[in-house]
C-alpha cells in the first residue's frame, strides 16, 4: 500500500532531524492515513478509500463524498476516484 492520501493526493516528505550539535540525519514525515468507507447514493455502492484525516474532516464539512469529489481537483485524485467522478457526473446528466 502506497501511504498517498487518494482524496488529496498528500504523500510522504522528507527532511532532516538536526540535533543540538547540529548533526543532521534524514526523516521522513507521514500523512496521517485512514481507511474509512463511503456510499455513494448515486451509483448505489461502497467505496472503501484511504484518506488522511484531513480529507476526512473536509468530506464532512462539505456534506458527504460525492460533494467533496467534485469540488476535488482532479490533478490531486486518484485514478480510482477519477473514473468514480466520471461516473456520477454521467448519471447526474
Amino acid at each position: 500500500m502506497s501511504r498517498v492520501c487518494e482524496l488529496t493526493g498528500k504523500k510522504p516528505i522528507t527532511g532532516n532531524n538536526v540535533s543540538k550539535s547540529n548533526i543532521k540525519t534524514r526523516r521522513r514525515w507521514v500523512p496521517n492515513l485512514k481507511t474509512k468507507k463511503f456510499v455513494i447514493p448515486e451509483l448505489s455502492q461502497t467505496l472503501s478509500l484511504t484518506l488522511c484525516t484531513r480529507a476526512i474532516r473536509t468530506i464532512d464539512k462539505q456534506g458527504g463524498i460525492t460533494k467533496a469529489l467534485m469540488k476535488a481537483k482532479d490533478i490531486c485524485l486518484s485514478t480510482r476516484l477519477l473514473a468514480v467522478k466520471k461516473q456520477i457526473q454521467r448519471s447526474g446528466n
